[in-house]
């Protein structure tokens, strides 16, 4: 079963620098650029100005010092406010760069791989924009509050950055399927799909997961050297999000569409709806 995925990512790499597909981040950033511009405008300095209030009341700078210096990370106490601020902000920069993809994005890909390979397969609606609406702030949810409970990961890396893939992939993999089969498949070939596929989906959304980190990396990491080039990297983070989440878009959609271009032809494997 892995070929199909492997097909998917072929095609996915191949669109993703196609001019259309590259043009397509413009507006998704835009718009994260208006909202997050504002936000570090108006919302930093009140949100480092809180952070260290509850640091100072909590005594958190002398327990916060004793596991850095422990980790032989010590260096980093002075600068331990500004990365807990961005570990906050991580998840929702993710979480609207997502919706924004959503919205300004998934429908073209959705149009565009429907062109390019599948022209001839029949729509059938099964899925709505409520329905889709309901799938990204449910899974969202419980994505953003996983996010904080494994905050403290973070000073372990490699576990952190492993977290974060698998957090990630069930995102992605929840949310995207279901964008990506709406307009094509039925309701019950989409349970279909989905209940026989669930490894295969998961497994693409933890590989995207993998290159969903980098952005994080490079905003966690540029701050350390400067934290005056956090609104620089904020936004170089939100533009590499938005490219790897159309990726992921493009893999997720030609990997459906054939998974669901299979069933039809009785070569999938029809899973009976619960």
């Amino acid at each position: 079963m892995m070929r199909p995925i492997a097909v998917a990512y072929g095609r996915a790499l191949r669109s993703q620098f196609s001019r259309r597909m590259l043009l397509l981040s413009v507006v998704p950033l835009l718009l994260s650029l208006a909202l997050w511009g504002g936000l570090l405008y108006a919302g930093m300095q009140p949100l480092l100005d809180s952070l260290t209030g509850l640091f100072h009341d909590y005594d958190l700078f002398k327990t916060s010092g004793s596991v850095l210096a422990s980790l032989g990370l010590g260096f980093l106490k002075t600068l331990v406010v500004p990365l807990v601020a961005m570990l906050v902000l991580l998840p929702l920069m993710i979480v609207t760069s997502l919706l924004f993809i959503g919205v300004g994005a998934m429908p073209a890909i959705a149009r565009h791989v429907s062109r390019v390979q599948f022209p001839d397969l029949e729509r059938r609606e099964g899925g709505s924009f409520l329905g889709s609406l309901g799938v990204n702030l449910s899974g969202i949810v419980v994505f953003a509050l996983l996010w904080l409970v494994t905050l403290p990961l973070y000073a372990l890396a490699p576990l952190a950055l492993l977290v974060q893939a698998v957090l990630w992939g069930w995102l992605t993999a929840r949310v995207m399927s279901y964008d990506a089969l709406s307009i094509h498949a039925s309701r019950e070939e989409r349970l279909a799909i989905v209940a026989a596929r669930r490894r295969q989906l998961l497994l693409i959304g933890t590989i995207s997961g993998l290159l969903g980190a980098l952005p994080g990396v490079v905003w966690i990491g540029g701050a350390l050297i400067s934290v005056v080039l956090f609104p620089v990297l904020a936004v170089l983070s939100i533009w590499l999000y938005l490219v790897i989440f159309i990726f992921t878009g493009l893999w997720f959609q030609y990997y459906c569409l054939q998974a669901l271009a299979d069933l039809r032809a009785g070569s999938g494997t029809v899973v009976p709806k619960a």
